[in-house]
């Protein structure tokens, strides 16, 4: 063990974590970083309460933090797993801090990747279907693998940057996430639909593959592209612009309409075909 963590050490700092931190420090382990409002919706109920508590959480280092510079206006602070949290973790699965797998300049060199905007957008996705979950009745987020989940399993054939099964009102719905932020060619983005037919010859399961694009006009441009490639590879698409509403709500354009946009999980009852079971996939 590290001798800076010892059995003393640790149950002290035990002591000052509640259930709600540790799920929440599991949170942004899996998920690398989460902005401060992304946790507030995950794990709160009120934003005031959240950033109190997530002070504290850093004071005792169980969290770290950075604020990125953008280019214009100022970005929230974005929280990674702190290593006295990580030890926590590490002693409740069992193993040493170094089986854990934790370093902190890995877990806080998110803040200075190209991958950074992606990731966090990625993130929001999951952030607001989970916190969904606990304002709204009648839904849950019932699947989410993280990028590095759905390369483990399925990398021979596609990478997407989050598998996930949300049901509400009785419909659920299995779907691959492609968050696009603009930085790839029509051409390449395209190109991972062979992919996706590949995995659904190999598996004998359809699952629809949605697009969050970055704008209006990449939506519309990405959506003409898709309505013939996807008929063509047999693979089920919708798009839709993020930060419009909520993934959850009517945003999402199949590849096969050009008008009504769909909820999420009315996705589930156009192709209904594509409504398949995750332990399928396992």
């Amino acid at each position: 063990m590290n001798e800076h963590y010892t059995p003393g050490v640790l149950a002290s700092l035990a002591t000052r974590l509640t259930g709600r931190d540790r799920h929440l420090l599991r949170l942004v382990w899996a998920h690398k970083v989460l902005t401060c409002h992304q946790i507030a919706y995950v794990a709160f109920n009120d934003p005031i309460t959240a950033r109190h508590r997530l002070v504290k959480l850093h004071r005792i280092g169980v969290l770290d933090r950075f604020r990125p510079k953008p280019p214009v206006g100022s970005a929230p602070w974005h929280y990674v797993l702190g290593e006295p949290g990580a030890a926590v973790l590490a002693t409740e699965d069992g193993v040493e801090l170094p089986e854990f797998g934790y370093r902190r300049d890995r877990a806080l060199s998110i803040a200075y990747s190209q991958r950074l905007s992606h990731t966090v957008g990625t993130n929001g996705v999951f952030a607001r279907l989970y916190g969904t979950t606990r304002r709204t009745s009648g839904c849950r987020l019932e699947t989410w693998w993280t990028e590095s989940r759905c390369a483990v399993q399925w990398g021979k054939y596609v990478r997407p940057d989050a598998y996930g099964r949300w049901t509400e009102n009785g419909s659920t719905l299995d779907f691959f996430l492609e968050y696009d932020t603009g930085t790839e060619t029509f051409d390449r983005v395209l190109a991972k639909l062979s992919g996706y037919a590949a995995l659904t010859a190999a598996t004998g399961i359809t699952t629809p593959v949605l697009f969050l694009t970055s704008s209006k006009r990449r939506e519309g441009s990405l959506h003409a592209r898709l309505q013939l490639r996807a008929a063509q590879m047999a693979v089920p698409c919708a798009t839709a612009v993020a930060g419009s509403d909520g993934p959850e709500g009517p945003i999402w354009l199949p590849h096969d309409r050009r008008d009504v946009r769909l909820r999420l999980a009315g996705l589930a009852e156009h192709w209904p075909r594509a409504v398949t079971r995750t332990e399928g996939r396992c």
